[in-house]
């Protein structure tokens, strides 16, 4: 069990602050559950609120979570949440310009040799 070294009171009014703005733009209760785990997440690496991250925690955060093997579709689903956080909440842009976004690799296609495609072609009648 991880033992924030946050009061109590300046999680409870930030986290507050962070559902009062996902209630105002509409955001879906699963949405907002998963916005408040992945700001949690950044908390329990720092040990500290969120809203005193700075570059370098973004960095190493960001870096230990693919370390522990996180798929790019949470990665990125966690920058989502920290950018919404960052701009929105606590109006930090400059902290979110910094987070890492993760392209998902997409295999090439298997493609004919033009040998293949000269056999295929002779084949046909």
């Amino acid at each position: 069990m991880t033992i924030l070294a946050v009061p109590a009171a300046a999680v409870g009014s930030l986290r507050r602050r962070l559902t009062d703005d996902m209630t105002l733009r509409r955001f879906s209760r699963e949405t907002q559950r998963n916005y408040i785990r992945d700001v949690g997440r950044l908390a329990t690496f720092l040990r500290r609120s969120p809203d005193t991250a700075t570059v370098d925690d973004l960095r190493r955060f960001q870096i230990a979570q693919q370390e522990v093997g996180l798929g790019v579709p949470t990665m990125n689903a966690i920058v989502s949440a920290l950018w919404f956080f960052f701009v929105d909440t606590i109006e930090r842009p400059d902290l979110a310009r910094r987070l890492v976004r993760l392209n998902l690799p997409h295999p090439l296609p298997d493609v004919l040799s033009a040998d293949e495609v000269r056999r295929l072609l002779g084949a046909t009648v």
